[in-house]
C-alpha cells in the first residue's frame, strides 16, 4: 500500500476563473412548451383511440398525458419568466405566443377536470373536443408566432 504526503498547497487566485461559456440554443422554456405541446397531443391521439375502443388504459393514458403536460407547462412559464429576468433576448413579438399557448393551457386545465369523471363520457365528446380544441390552438399560436418571428428578423 503506498501514501502520499501533501507537502505544500498552492491557491490559485480566482479572479480570472469566470465562466466563458457562450449561450446558445434556443433558450429552456421554448423546449419545455414543445414538450408540453406534445403532451397535449398525444392525450389528443389516446382520446381518439379511446372514441374508437372504449378501454379504460386508453382514458386513463389521456389523463396522465394531460397532467405532465400541464407541470411541463407550469415549468415553461417559470423558465420564461426567468430568461425574461434574466436578460435574455426573446425573439420576436412574444405576446401572440404566450396568449395563444396560456389559452391552450387553460383550456387542458378545464380538460383535466373533465377527464376526471367516471365512464365514457369522461372523454367522449366533451373530453374530445376540448383535447382537439387545444392542438388547434396550439398550432395556429405556433404558425402565428412563427411568422412574427420571421417578419421581425427580416425588418431588423
Amino acid at each position: 500500500m503506498k501514501h502520499a504526503t501533501i507537502t505544500e498547497a498552492a491557491f490559485i487566485d480566482d479572479a480570472g476563473l469566470g465562466s466563458t461559456a457562450k449561450r446558445r440554443g434556443r433558450p429552456i422554456h421554448k423546449m419545455l412548451v414543445s414538450f408540453s405541446a406534445a403532451y397535449f397531443t398525444g392525450a389528443l391521439v389516446t382520446d381518439l383511440v379511446y372514441w374508437q375502443m372504449p378501454d379504460v388504459m386508453w382514458e386513463r393514458f389521456s389523463i396522465w398525458l394531460i397532467a405532465v403536460g400541464l407541470i411541463v407547462a407550469g415549468l415553461a412559464a417559470i423558465a420564461y419568466v426567468t430568461d425574461l429576468l434574466g436578460g435574455r433576448q426573446i425573439d420576436g413579438p412574444a405576446w401572440p405566443g404566450v396568449v395563444g399557448y396560456a389559452v391552450a393551457t387553460l383550456l387542458s386545465l378545464f380538460n383535466a377536470f373533465v377527464h376526471s369523471r367516471d365512464g365514457y363520457t369522461a372523454v367522449v365528446p366533451t373530453g374530445l373536443m376540448l383535447s382537439g380544441i387545444v392542438v388547434a390552438v396550439l398550432i395556429v399560436t405556433a404558425r402565428v408566432a412563427s411568422a412574427l418571428a420571421n417578419r421581425h428578423r427580416a425588418g431588423a
